[in-house]
């Protein structure tokens, strides 16, 4: 008599809990499609536009003045003396090591750059999301953006609610915009499509 009450306990409890997880509430939206949507998405994409145009403005500087040092000694030729030759090549050799370094350098700290960027902008994102989600009692909210969703149960897709939810925050604060976006960013460097330096 008692197991048989255990056993009608256990599958009640085992109902209920199915039944729980079936009446909590799931919605979507596609996470990239809300980011493009966002005012501050563009902000930070002209902030990066003129923070790439100075680092292009950086290297055709030194490929510039690799070049006319490269002309200069193929100029002189025959009437360098072998020690002034030799000093030409090693000064020639380290300016195209320079401009290699610079543009490894660079490519990391744009890297950074552009993490820093999309980092008030997710955070802005993440909390609209989290603000709808509680709002309508949506316990999961998917990222269909990512693809990793093969299968779901119908569910509500929440990406206007969002949108409108982030047009009446206050904006993402973005590294290095003012309010005409025209500032550029001042750090280190990234190339991006940048000339290479033409060889000896």
């Amino acid at each position: 008599m008692k197991r048989s009450i255990k056993k009608a306990v256990l599958i009640l409890a085992t109902v209920g809990c199915v039944g729980a997880v079936n009446a909590q509430k799931i919605a979507h939206l596609s996470l990239d499609s809300l980011v493009s949507l966002m005012p501050e998405t563009k902000t930070a994409s002209v902030v990066a536009q003129n923070y790439l145009k100075s680092l292009e403005t950086e290297v055709a500087q030194m490929s510039d003045e690799f070049q006319k040092k490269y002309t200069d000694y193929m100029a002189a030729g025959e009437n360098m003396s072998d020690l002034v030759r030799k000093t030409k090549e090693e000064e020639l050799t380290q300016m195209q090591r320079r401009i290699e370094d610079f543009r490894a350098q660079a490519q990391q700290d744009y890297q950074r750059k552009n993490a820093e960027l999309t980092a008030p902008i997710m955070d802005k994102a993440k909390k609209g999301i989290e603000a709808v989600a509680k709002e309508g009692g949506y316990k999961y909210v998917l990222d269909t953006s990512m693809g990793n969703v093969l299968y779901s149960e119908p569910a509500d897709d929440i990406l206007g609610a969002v949108k409108k939810k982030l047009d009446s925050m206050p904006p993402a604060n973005i590294p290095g915009a003012n309010n005409s976006n025209n500032t550029q960013l001042k750090s280190t460097p990234t190339p991006g499509k940048t000339p290479a330096p033409k060889g000896k």
